[in-house]
């Protein structure tokens, strides 16, 4: 379990990338950080994992406090950060350095990632391409079988069917007793491997809620034209007709669009809140 309370953080003092942010996360999801570029995403790995410290507020990750790094909470958590970096070394030699410090890692799992994700052992790790190199840094992290996975823009740099055996890979490694978060913008990547959607921007968290629960509360179709604008948080021309969020007021069932969905929530703050504050407390 992660439990943020009324963090705030910022790198001076004028601007906070947080403000008073307060969330919960439990084991047993895939969640997904949704943000623009700049909100602060990378920044909030970073102080999951006590690389950054936060001016203000706590934050607890499976009992242990990150910014004192001790020994028994690095094994149970990785990141992946979105600019990879590999020393100077062989896959054999990354493994033999650095694995003893995962308990859990599993070099056969390990063999089979690299093989799934079409790992080409070339020689220096340092002379791969950036792809190649992103994927290995993808089964070595997976091959830790750490409690908690958090990776930032993880399709940033692999192609098209690198990132299909990436969503395989990681639908088939989780579990109830893991937890994986996703920070990301490239949304389409992820639409089927996300069950709980997180939503910041300008330093606020806008949304936090399950995918079951935003196909309950928010209707996502595509419609010949607009009967009554006031009931639309967004709206998307296309060939196929205008593609609009509204809130369900029918009980009709649709697919989630995160992309849509993230659009919704940050051009209409204030109504996003409304429909989900009113729809829980009735």
């Amino acid at each position: 379990m992660i439990q943020i309370q009324h963090l705030s953080f910022g790198y001076n003092k004028k601007k906070l990338l947080y403000k008073d942010l307060t969330l919960t996360l439990q084991s047993g999801s895939i969640y997904g950080l949704l943000g623009k570029n700049g909100a602060g995403k990378s920044t909030l790995l970073k102080n999951l994992v006590g690389l950054l410290f936060p001016k203000g507020g706590s934050i607890e990750v499976n009992g242990f406090d990150p910014r004192k790094r001790q020994p028994s909470f690095l094994e149970t958590i990785y990141l992946i950060p979105e600019e990879v970096y590999v020393p100077a070394l062989t896959i054999n030699g990354y493994q033999r350095l650095f694995s003893p410090f995962y308990p859990g890692f599993d070099s056969a799992k390990f063999t089979s990632y690299l093989e799934q994700l079409d790992v080409k052992d070339e020689g220096k790790l340092n002379t791969l391409s950036f792809g190649q190199q992103k994927k290995f840094i993808i089964a070595f992290a997976l091959a830790c079988n750490t409690k908690v996975l958090l990776l930032d823009e993880p399709t940033n740099g692999l192609d098209i069917p690198s990132k299909m055996r990436f969503r395989k890979l990681i639908s088939g490694i989780f579990t109830e007793d893991r937890m994986i978060f996703i920070s990301t913008h490239q949304i389409r990547d992820l639409d089927n491997l996300i069950d709980r959607v997180i939503i910041v921007d300008e330093g606020e968290l806008l949304l936090h809620a399950s995918v079951g629960m935003i196909a309950e509360k928010l209707c996502f179709k595509t419609v010949n034209e607009i009967r009554d604008p006031a009931d639309i948080l967004y709206k998307e021309e296309s060939l196929r007709g205008i593609s609009v969020v509204i809130e369900n007021k029918h009980g009709e069932e649709s697919k989630v669009n995160l992309e849509h969905l993230f659009n919704a929530v940050t051009e209409n703050p204030e109504k996003a809140k409304a429909i989900f504050q009113t729809r829980k407390n009735s």
